[in-house]
């Protein structure tokens, strides 16, 4: 008979904690892509957030070590990852990567007939992009010329909605790009952003499907290394994936013996076959996470992420992300904020309860460690946060 290993909360977040470097952090000259690969992936919409992302998980680096990695020596790579979204990834996990998200089902596009591309022409311009952008650094501008000479004027066509304004057809399907492997973001040329294909990368476009299934696989074993124990439905939550396809992908995993069921707080959940040992206590420690920083987004079951009044506070409409969290023993307890000028950065954090003597000093640090990351000094302000979600 075999008996189902019970796991609590506590030994949950205890173990995210060490494995992403958030109980200790990495030491001095671990490479930055190792733990932007520890965390699945550092969100990057907002760069310097990644950057405190990165930075609060390690010791001793700056925003410029990050930048270094990322535009001089290339380990990491700025592209669309989950959901869609600007990441850092690894740059040697790009094959992986791109097999996964490209296997992920995608729904009905939300654009109007006149408005959305056909199969086809979504594919015809993921095409068309790799071969503008190879050996190439291309403002979006340059890009979009590029790509209507090699298509067709219907993917200039400026009818996509987006900011009060309207887009070329063709950026609908950008995202698809930077998840073939065709597109990521090269430095900026003044205040453009620029594109390239990125360096090494590997086409997935005609990868056999026993290939993107052990991918798939490998992939949802990495995330649960990082985020177990978790549900199909949480790992469709983190990939904005359809949950019925997410447990029916689970359910291929188990029968082949890749992931195993355990009960984390009285609910069927799963973690890598065999990874089933846990850190006995709770998290430990204080720690001020950024904007949409990967251990708050993918952290499940997010009541618990977010206990009691954090629930209301630190979320948006239960979205989590829009504000930077106030971390103590693993759950949010509060929000921060940080302002900059010159050489100086003011962090504004609003506790949600009364801090120990232990956790006002470590928040002092914490404090300190953002400046650094920032190359700035910083000083420390408790009290309310006045700005909204993601200001």
């Amino acid at each position: 008979m075999t008996t189902t290993v019970r796991i609590t909360w506590d030994a949950a977040s205890a173990r995210r904690a060490e494995r992403q470097f958030l109980a200790e952090p990495a030491g001095s000259g671990t490479p930055v892509a190792e733990v932007v690969g520890a965390m699945a992936g550092a969100h990057a919409q907002v760069l310097s957030a990644a950057e405190v992302s990165v930075g609060v998980r390690t010791t001793g680096l700056t925003r410029a070590d990050v930048r270094t990695a990322l535009w001089d020596d290339r380990s990491l790579i700025k592209t669309y990852g989950p959901r869609g979204t600007v990441h850092l990834l690894p740059a040697r996990e790009l094959p992986l990567w791109s097999a996964a998200l490209t296997a992920v089902p995608t729904g009905p596009s939300p654009f109007p007939p006149d408005v959305r591309l056909t199969e086809e022409q979504a594919r015809e311009v993921v095409a068309a992009i790799g071969d503008a952008l190879d050996g190439r650094y291309l403002t979006l501008d340059e890009l979009t010329e590029e790509i209507v000479a090699r298509t067709g004027p219907w993917a200039g066509d400026r009818v996509m909605p987006a900011f009060q304004d309207l887009w070329p057809r063709w950026r609908q399907v950008m995202h698809r790009a930077g998840w073939a492997g065709t597109l990521c973001f090269g430095p900026n040329r003044g205040r453009k952003a620029t594109y390239t294909r990125p360096p090494r990368a590997e086409s997935v476009a005609d990868a056999p499907a026993d290939a993107l299934a052990d991918a798939l696989g490998t992939f949802v074993r990495r995330y649960l290394h990082a985020y177990g124990p978790a549900t199909p439905q949480h790992f469709a939550k983190w990939l904005a994936a359809p949950p019925g396809w997410a447990t029916t992908l689970f359910g291929e995993l188990a029968a082949a013996g890749r992931i195993e069921e355990v009960d984390f707080e009285g609910t069927p959940a799963w973690v890598a076959a065999g990874d089933t040992d846990f850190p006995d206590g709770p998290a430990r420690g204080v720690r001020l996470l950024p904007y949409f920083d990967a251990y708050v987004i993918a952290g499940q079951p997010r009541e618990r992420l977010f206990p009691g009044e954090a629930y209301r506070r630190a979320l948006a409409g239960g979205q989590a992300g829009n504000y930077p969290v106030l971390l103590v023993d693993g759950v949010a307890a509060g929000v921060w904020h940080q302002r900059r000028r010159g050489r100086r950065t003011t962090v504004t954090v609003e506790p949600l309860a009364r801090l120990t003597a232990r956790q006002e000093r470590e928040l002092g640090e914490q404090a300190e460690r953002v400046g650094e990351v920032l190359e700035a000094t910083a000083e420390l302000v408790v009290g309310e946060v006045t700005v909204g979600p993601h200001a």
